[in-house]
C-alpha cells in the first residue's frame, strides 16, 4: 500500500503528508514509511480493528433520517492526519488570540456596546440577530469570559495557508471523539506511537475540569454538572461521555430546580447544591421563564441564578451573537479593535449579503462560491456552488434577495487532502480541523483536534451527519 506518485495523487491540492513531487513531508515521514510498507490487505485488516475497536467500545453518533434517530458506529479512518508542532504553536497562538478578542466583544455587546458605537461593527447586525439575547445585557461572567469551550474550524487552502472557516461558540461538540480517536488508534497501532514524539490530547479532560472549577461563583471543591437534553439528542455519547470523565453529574433538566436563586440537584438524600453546569442544550431552551416558555428541557429560574452569581454556565448563555457567520467577517476588525494587533490566523475572505454591493458580487458569481446562512451549523442551508445544479442556483439566488441579512458567500476552497482508505486504495479526501478553545481564569488549546473528512471523493461537505469521517489528529515534534 504504497503512497508514492504512481499510486497517490492529491492533483493540485496541498496534501497533509504528501509534497507535490510525490515525497513525505518531513513530519510525515515516518508515518508514511510505516504505512507503505503494508501490503493492502494488513491495511485494510488494521481498518477492520479499528471498526472493531470502535464497536466494542460503545463510540457512536446520532443522526435523523426521516423521523428516526439512528445510532451508527463513528467512522475513523486508519491513517492519521499529522502537523508539525512548530507550525501548530502558531495556530495555538492565533486561536488564542481569536477566542480571547471574541470574548472581550460578547462582553461588550451586553453592556458598555463600545464596538457599536464607534461604527466598527453595525449595530443592526447585531440587534438582527436572534442569537442576541435580551436577558444577558447588562451582566458579565465571571473573569469576562462568555465562550469557555469554543471549537473553531481550520480548513488549509491550496497554498498551504491556514484558515478559520468558522467559530462555534455556543455548544461545540466532537471533542470527546477526538480523544476516543486517539485512544483507537494507540491500540491497533503501538508502534506507530512509540516511533514518533506526538503531543497527547489525554489532558483535556483534567483541563476541562480545572475551567469549569476556575469559574465557579465558590473557591472549594465546587459541584460541576453536565447538562443534557437526554438520550435522543445526537451528542449523548459525548455528554455521558465527559461527564465520566471529569467527574461531573450527567443530569437533565427536571433534575435540577432552583430555590433562593440558587441551583440545587435533586437525590435521594435531598437537594444538592450545584455551581457550575457546562450546558448542551441551546441558549432558547435551557430557561422557559427567560426564553421559551414551552421548553421542557431547561431549569425555570435558572438564568436568574446565573444572573445573581450564584451558578456558572459554560457556555454562558448569548456567547452565541459571535458565531453568527456574518459577525465572522468582522472578527478581523474586532482583534484590531480590543487587542490592537492583526489577526494570526486569517478569515476566508467573505461577502456579507446584507452589502448591496456585495450581494451583486454573490449573484454574479453564484456558480463559484459557497453560500452559507448566518446560523445553521452541520453543513445544512448552504451551497456549494460548482457541485449543485442550475435550478439550485437560482433558488439561492431568490433566498439571498428575499433575506440578504442572512447570508454570507465565499470563493470555494481547494481545502487540503489527507490519504484515506477508501475500499482498498488510499485516496486523497478533503478535509478540516476542529480544536479546542478553553478559556476560564486561563486558556488553554487541545494539541491538533478532531479532523474530520469528506469521505465522498470531490466532497467538501465533512460533517459525519452527511456522510463524513474523521482522523486521528498529531501534532508531530521533528527531531532538531
Amino acid at each position: 500500500m504504497t503512497l508514492t506518485p504512481d499510486t497517490y495523487d492529491a492533483k493540485d491540492f496541498y496534501d497533509e503528508l504528501v509534497a507535490a513531487d510525490g515525497s513525505a513531508r518531513s513530519h510525515a515521514r515516518q508515518m508514511v514509511d510505516y504505512f507503505s510498507g503494508m501490503d493492502p490487505q494488513e491495511l485494510i485488516d488494521r481498518q477492520h480493528a479499528v471498526n472493531r475497536t470502535i464497536e466494542d467500545m460503545g463510540i457512536s453518533f446520532t443522526i435523523y433520517s426521516e423521523g428516526d434517530n439512528i445510532d451508527r458506529a463513528w467512522p475513523l479512518d486508519v491513517i492519521p492526519r499529522a502537523m508539525p508542532a512548530a507550525e501548530w504553536d502558531r495556530i495555538e497562538e492565533g486561536l488564542k488570540q481569536r477566542v480571547h478578542a471574541l470574548n472581550l466583544f460578547i462582553d461588550d455587546l451586553y453592556n458598555d456596546r463600545k464596538i457599536l458605537k464607534d461604527k466598527v461593527v453595525p449595530a443592526e447586525i447585531i440587534d438582527s440577530s436572534k442569537n442576541y439575547l435580551e436577558p444577558c445585557k447588562g451582566f458579565s461572567p465571571r473573569h469576562g469570559v462568555w465562550a469557555h469551550i469554543c471549537g473553531t474550524d481550520l480548513v488549509r487552502g491550496d497554498d498551504g495557508t491556514v484558515y478559520v472557516l468558522e467559530d462555534n461558540l455556543r455548544v461545540p461538540s466532537g471533542v470527546s471523539y477526538m480523544l476516543e480517536n486517539r485512544n483507537v488508534i494507540k491500540r491497533v497501532f503501538p508502534r506507530l506511537f512509540k516511533n514518533h514524539r506526538i503531543r497527547p490530547v489525554s489532558e483535556y479532560p483534567t483541563e476541562l475540569s480545572r475551567m469549569l472549577e476556575s469559574i465557579a461563583p465558590v473557591d472549594d471543591t465546587p459541584t460541576i454538572a453536565v447538562l443534557t437534553p437526554g438520550i435522543y439528542n445526537s451528542a449523548y455519547f459525548e455528554h455521558s461521555y465527559l461527564a465520566r470523565t471529569i467527574g461531573a453529574e450527567l443530569v437533565e433538566g427536571g433534575d435540577l430546580v432552583v430555590e433562593d436563586d440558587h441551583v440545587f440537584l435533586r437525590s435521594i438524600d435531598g437537594l444538592t447544591p450545584v455551581h457550575t453546569i457546562y450546558r448542551r442544550i441551546d441558549d432558547v431552551f435551557i430557561d422557559p421563564e427567560a426564553f421559551r416558555p414551552d421548553s421542557l428541557l431547561g431549569i425555570p429560574g435558572i438564568i436568574r441564578a446565573w444572573r445573581a452569581g450564584n451558578v456558572a454556565l459554560a457556555n454562558a448563555p448569548g456567547s452565541g451573537v459571535a458565531d453568527d457567520k456574518v459577525v465572522y467577517s468582522y472578527v478581523p476588525e474586532i482583534i484590531d479593535y480590543y487587542l490592537g494587533e492583526e489577526p494570526i490566523i486569517p478569515n476566508v475572505p467573505t461577502w456579507r449579503c446584507s452589502d448591496p454591493q456585495h450581494l451583486e458580487h454573490a449573484l454574479k458569481n453564484l456558480p463559484d462560491l459557497v453560500v452559507k446562512p448566518a446560523n445553521e451549523s452541520g453543513g445544512y442551508g448552504m451551497l456549494v456552488g460548482p457541485h449543485a445544479s442550475r435550478s439550485e442556483h437560482e433558488q439561492f439566488r431568490r433566498l439571498l434577495k428575499a433575506d440578504p441579512r442572512n447570508y454570507i458567500a465565499q470563493p470555494t476552497l481547494k481545502l487540503s487532502t489527507a490519504p484515506t482508505l477508501c475500499g482498498d486504495a488510499l485516496e486523497p479526501r478533503h478535509l478540516d480541523l476542529r480544536p479546542f478553545i478553553l478559556s476560564g481564569k486561563d486558556q488553554s488549546v487541545t494539541a491538533g483536534g478532531l479532523t474530520r473528512v469528506a469521505m465522498r471523493k470531490g466532497s467538501l461537505v465533512v460533517n459525519s451527519s452527511q456522510g463524513g469521517g474523521s482522523k486521528d489528529t498529531w501534532i508531530v515534534e521533528e527531531a532538531s
